[in-house]
């Protein structure tokens, strides 16, 4: 068994740290989800409702079945927190709005799990480049679908090959921190 070359051993670590990131991440938002009495599926969508969205919408915002945006929409609107309107486009669409009372505990959810954060120890620039590297990956990823992208072979300076992914369309993602919604 050969040992790792360093990038081999970098990327090894940088996939061991994400991996305990997301670990981190996930625990705090059922912390903080079974705290406030909601499953922590529900997070998402709290956080996502800030205004009607269309429950297929939603759906594809959170990538889940259109069943399971069901699940959410009942179980939201039986705690009172969100309910269904039909939409003023189309009445076959339902909108999802949340209630004053699940615009509250949205708000204390939220800042409750902004300031619980990892990166909440970083300074303001080490946020903004965070969040810049992290939009940089999330969208080097979604121009390797084979569909938005095309493979270009090379090599490295040892001469391995290599395949570099030259995505079909360059739209960067704001760094401003805003939320992309993707609607």
């Amino acid at each position: 068994m050969g040992t790792r070359s360093r990038v081999d051993q970098l990327d090894s670590e940088i996939l061991d740290a994400m991996g305990e990131l997301i670990t981190s991440l996930v625990a705090r938002g059922e912390q903080i989800a079974q705290r406030f009495g909601v499953p922590a599926f529900c997070l998402k969508a709290l956080h996502v409702l800030d205004s009607s969205m269309a429950m297929r919408d939603l759906g594809r915002y959170m990538h889940c079945d259109p069943s399971f945006v069901t699940a959410i929409a009942d179980l939201l609107e039986k705690r009172g927190l969100a309910t269904r309107e039909a939409s003023t486009a189309d009445r076959r669409i339902k909108n999802l709005v949340l209630t004053p009372e699940g615009v509250g505990l949205r708000r204390k959810v939220e800042r409750e799990f902004m300031a619980r954060m990892p990166w909440r120890v970083l300074d303001e620039d080490e946020r903004t480049c965070l969040l810049s590297l992290i939009r940089k990956m999330t969208l080097a990823e979604s121009a390797a679908t084979p569909t938005t992208a095309s493979s270009t072979p090379s090599t490295t300076a040892s001469g391995t090959p290599t395949t570099t992914r030259t995505p079909k369309s360059t739209t960067t993602p704001p760094t401003t921190g805003e939320k992309g919604r993707g609607r």
